[in-house]
């Protein structure tokens, strides 16, 4: 029988992220939807920690808000990130189980990932100290891991002092390190800041430990997994990259994309068996599709759920609160929000419907809205099964369209229809023969006076 060994994760968001040019905290800018520190709290929440601590900087409150249930701890002065980590130890206090260490700006980490730092943390070597590595394409400017003839980490040397040699090493820092928290405390305690920046760094630890005869470990990552963002440029990297992996798991799983490449996907978007998305299509968060619903392009997606057989789109536009029924049509240029449209309807055409329930079978004609706001409430228009509304109709809200009625086009309905009962309501056509020919040959006379 294996015992329960504690777990705790730092996640280090005290970061002002000037780069970005942004009155945000950098951890709350989004990728795919949610902020960069939310993936990495999801990430950690798969491995069921014992403890989570977040680090933030003074004035934070949004970021500890955004993090909350999870206690934040604060880094009063930016001192480097071992001084950012020691942040954590009031609330870490007496804590002798494992401790990952992460960064609230590298939103890409997976679970496994940790899995594994943590897997070698605990195997029977019993490293002190776990770094997470990485092999980029370009080393660039990275510290570099180097290697013992045992395959420890024997140190991370920081590219510029780094000799000819140890630069060709391609074994790259990515960041993230896994601790035992029983010689961790001391470990940072011992780091010292003699350096040209006067801060204290996290990758000295790794020196420290090995002086003292203890080994350290190395895992390895996808470099796609651990970029960090420190620019706007970066987030549209970081965003890119999410995207292929979101576009990949829609298509593992069953769906369809025509044209991967131009479908925007959130962090939370759930698709159904043998969906079909078309080309440029937006799934903001909160979007749930069931199985057979074809999505055409150009459609715009968010807090909305579809039912099975749906068709949507193209040019379609689904608000918050929109519930699509099964084998429905929301056609081109029709926008719904916070409206339920039941079974088999079809609002196929330049529409508007807010704030309103579409009876099964119902028929909802070109040009149709539903006048739902008078300037200061919200009010339902309520459309009864098998109803059909002709084209270029306005139902005034609070109104009801009862079962199997029919509203002739061109009608402004400002009160209830019974069920199976025709209303018109706009006014009588008149016709005055020959009265079109008179009105040219007048104004051409007048037109020809003047010349």
């Amino acid at each position: 029988m294996t015992t329960h060994r504690p777990l705790a994760c730092v996640i280090l968001a005290a970061g002002k992220g000037t780069r970005m040019k942004s009155d945000m905290p950098k951890v709350l800018h989004r990728v795919a939807g949610r902020p960069m520190v939310g993936h990495v709290l999801a990430a950690v929440k798969a491995l069921d920690p014992d403890h989570v601590v977040v680090v933030v900087g003074p004035g934070m409150d949004d970021v500890a808000a955004a993090v909350a249930p999870y206690p934040t701890a604060v880094q009063h002065e930016q001192r480097g990130t071992a001084d950012a980590v020691h942040s954590a130890f009031g609330l870490l206090e007496g804590f002798s189980g494992d401790v990952v260490v992460l960064y609230g700006d590298t939103p890409l980490v997976t679970p496994d990932t940790l899995r594994a730092m943590v897997a070698a943390r605990r195997q029977a070597s019993d490293p002190a100290v776990v770094v997470l590595g990485m092999r980029p394409d370009d080393p660039a400017a990275y510290g570099r891991l180097i290697l013992n003839a045992r395959g420890g980490l024997e140190k991370i040397v920081e590219y510029l002092d780094a000799t000819e040699d140890e630069r060709k090493v391609g074994l790259c820092n990515a960041g993230l390190m896994a601790f035992d928290g029983a010689r961790m405390f001391d470990l940072i305690n011992r780091i010292g800041n003699a350096n040209a920046k006067g801060e204290y760094y996290l990758t000295d630890v790794v020196q420290i430990a090995r002086g003292d005869g203890m080994t350290c470990a190395v895992v390895e990552a996808a470099p796609a997994e651990v970029v960090g963002v420190n620019s706007r440029a970066e987030l549209a990297e970081v965003e890119k990259l999410i995207q292929r992996r979101l576009r990949k798991a829609a298509m593992d799983n069953g769906a369809t994309l025509t044209d991967p490449d131009t479908v925007t996907f959130s962090f939370d978007t759930k698709l159904g068996r043998d969906v079909i998305v078309g080309p440029h299509v937006v799934f903001a968060p909160g979007v749930v599709v069931g199985d057979r619903v074809e999505i055409k392009s150009f459609t715009h997606l968010e807090q909305v759920r579809i039912e099975s057989g749906a068709q949507i789109g193209p040019y379609a536009r689904l608000r918050p609160g929109a519930e699509i029924g099964p084998d429905v049509h929301i056609g081109n240029f029709v926008e719904v929000k916070n409206a339920r449209i039941e079974a088999g309807a079809k609002v196929n055409h330049l529409t508007y419907i807010g704030d309103a329930r579409v009876g099964a079978k119902a028929n909802v004609g070109a040009g149709t809205i539903t006048c739902n706001y008078d300037g200061y409430n919200k009010s339902l228009t309520d459309i009864g099964a098998g109803a059909f509304i002709g084209s270029n109709s306005s139902l005034v809200a609070p109104v009801k369209i009862g079962d199997g009625a029919i509203i002739g086009a061109g009608s402004v309905i400002t009160t209830d229809v019974e069920a199976d009962t025709l209303a018109v309501a706009r006014g009588r056509q008149q016709a005055y023969s020959g009265w079109a020919k008179r009105f040219r040959e007048r104004k051409q006379n007048e037109k020809a006076k003047k010349a």
